[in-house]
């Protein structure tokens, strides 16, 4: 009868072992910071093309033309 309750006993042990084990990797939320951190990169990378992509337009149909346009007029001073 010693022999039953102490195989009872290894097999209710192991099983609670084998339950919080599962528990605690069910519980264990460190990898979401990768998903987070992620999301944040790819947000930086599409704002700083849209800023970069603005930059350029403004620069190549705005900016470049009037700064052509002065230092021609500074060029071409006849006085």
């Amino acid at each position: 009868m010693n022999f039953i309750k102490k195989t009872a006993n290894k097999i209710s042990d192991k099983a609670r072992s084998i339950a919080i084990k599962a528990k605690t990797v069910i519980e264990n939320t460190t990898a979401e910071g990768y998903v987070d951190t992620g999301v944040k990169i790819i947000i930086g990378v599409v704002v700083g093309a849209v800023i970069l992509g603005g930059m350029y337009a403004l620069f190549d149909t705005v900016i470049l033309p009037t700064l052509e346009t002065r230092i021609e007029g500074m060029f071409d001073f006849k006085g």
